[in-house]
């Protein structure tokens, strides 16, 4: 759709589209959609709602530092554009915070909460869908509590202080996901941010913190 409810020409071909990198097509789920800008710069589409013939590619830094290094982002375009210095970081920093806005509405429509009691309250009566823990959490404490057995039941690729945005508080360790529209679009776009994370070598290193 583009920003004026007009389903856009480039998707209603059908749910693949081909990385211009790699050449593969995919599920778009697994690839990131850019649009030329009104200057002629390349501009992330996460949400993929800005008018404009879609350019794809591969969820990966790497191959969005290859098509910004040779030049194949003005080959799909045929024109000349430009790709601004860190595209790949600003990539990942707009996944995160897609990731981060759903759960905060997942949060506020009660299908979503914190702290070590709460989550282990619905991870024991099977509410949840998903358990998410901070990557950078002390490895003891989240081994206290256990994912649904379920595919993407885990959630491992925001930090503390990401998950402490989507809950409202300085930062957080345990989260859970209920069942529901808003849940399963959390699993979905984290999933894309957790692969395209550890394909740039992951996040920070684990540090021991306090339950929360």
């Amino acid at each position: 759709m583009t920003r004026g409810g007009r389903r856009d020409k480039d998707q209603d071909d059908g749910p693949e589209r081909r990385c211009i990198v790699t050449g593969e097509s995919q599920p778009r789920a697994g690839l990131i959609r850019f649009v030329v800008g009104p200057e002629g710069q390349v501009v992330p589409d996460i949400l993929g709602r800005l008018p404009g013939r879609g350019i794809y590619v591969a969820a990966d830094p790497a191959a969005i530092a290859k098509a910004a290094k040779k030049g194949l982002f003005s080959r799909a375009a045929r024109q000349v554009v430009t790709a601004p210095e860190g595209l790949a970081e600003q990539v990942e920093s707009q996944l995160a915070r897609r990731v981060i806005d759903l759960i905060s509405l997942a949060r506020k429509a009660g299908q979503a909460v914190t702290g070590y009691e709460k989550v282990k309250d619905w991870l024991v009566k099977r509410q949840a869908i998903a358990l998410i823990q901070a990557s950078d959490g002390s490895e003891r404490g989240k081994s206290k509590l256990r994912p649904p057995e379920r595919k993407d039941g885990f959630i491992g690729c925001l930090t503390a202080q990401e998950m402490g945005l989507a809950f409202g508080r300085e930062h957080a360790i345990h989260g859970a996901l209920a069942a529901g529209g808003l849940g399963l679009r959390v699993v979905e776009e984290a999933a894309r941010l957790a692969g395209f994370r550890e394909q740039a070598g992951g996040t920070t290193a684990d540090e021991d913190r306090q339950d929360a």
